[in-house]
């Protein structure tokens, strides 16, 4: 007589679980990015920025050589949310992507505001005083999403890109009236077009929801092993022990 099936199913159950660790713990290591300056970048052929080289100071502590892969945001959060041994950054955490991935810690601070231009400011008293304005945003990235959860609507109020360059020109050609963006990377794109930032920007509406996440940080897909996320998140704690990334935060800011 064979196993009774629940037996079998129960058996079958393990198995299924042990191979899909096993698939797990057999996939290479693939780290992805976007760009963002000036934490990820890619200048000259090389991927650089502040939140890189803290990225990379972990994979020196941790003894691995893992290229970065940069590409449209959108598509590295899909990675990271669906596919094995990922790491993902820059990534804001949020109540809603908690439970989406596993977190080794903050690589980088950040604060959010809602810029218009100082030649067509908007003032905004609050977030609901933005409602009616056309607004540029990035396809899946953080800002984009907190707007649709304030109960905006893409192609509506959001103008949604692929690329931060993108939302600064749109903004120029008053394609759009607010831009929503974390304060780095407003700085460095409008220095990169060759204007002062002071004299050019306006800082519409400071917002504490997303400045207060913790600034960026960097995870891990669901389905890596335990082990790999430790061990990551080990090195982060020993680079911020040992001063190196302190070293990395000031030479960027």
């Amino acid at each position: 007589m064979g196993l009774p099936l629940l037996n079998r199913l129960l058996m079958w159950g393990v198995l299924m679980c042990l191979a899909a660790n096993a698939c797990a713990a057999e996939a290479p290591l693939r780290i992805v990015t976007e760009e963002l300056p000036p934490y990820n970048m890619t200048l000259d052929g090389r991927v650089t920025g502040m939140s890189t080289e803290v990225v990379q100071a972990v994979l020196k502590e941790v003894g691995m050589d893992v290229p970065i892969q940069p590409m449209p945001w959108a598509r590295a959060y899909e990675l990271a949310l669906n596919e094995s041994n990922v790491l993902i950054y820059s990534i804001v955490r949020t109540p809603a992507r908690e439970g989406l991935f596993q977190w080794v810690g903050a690589i980088a601070p950040t604060q959010w505001y809602m810029y218009s231009l100082a030649d067509r400011p908007v003032r905004l008293n609050s977030l609901a005083d933005a409602h009616g304005h056309q607004i540029a945003t990035v396809n899946q990235d953080v800002g984009e999403q907190y707007l649709i959860s304030k109960g905006f609507r893409i192609g509506e109020e959001l103008q949604s890109s692929t690329k931060y360059e993108h939302n600064y020109r749109k903004l120029k050609v008053d394609h759009v009236e607010l831009w929503i963006s974390n304060e780095l990377n407003a700085l460095y794109m409008t220095r990169q077009n060759g204007e002062d930032p002071d004299k050019v920007l306006v800082r519409s509406l400071p917002l504490p929801e997303l400045s207060s996440a913790g600034g960026f940080s960097m995870a891990f897909s669901r389905k890596t092993p335990t082990e790999t996320v430790e061990k990551f998140r080990a090195g982060l704690e020993t680079i911020r022990r040992n001063g190196v990334y302190d070293a990395i935060v000031r030479k960027w800011l």
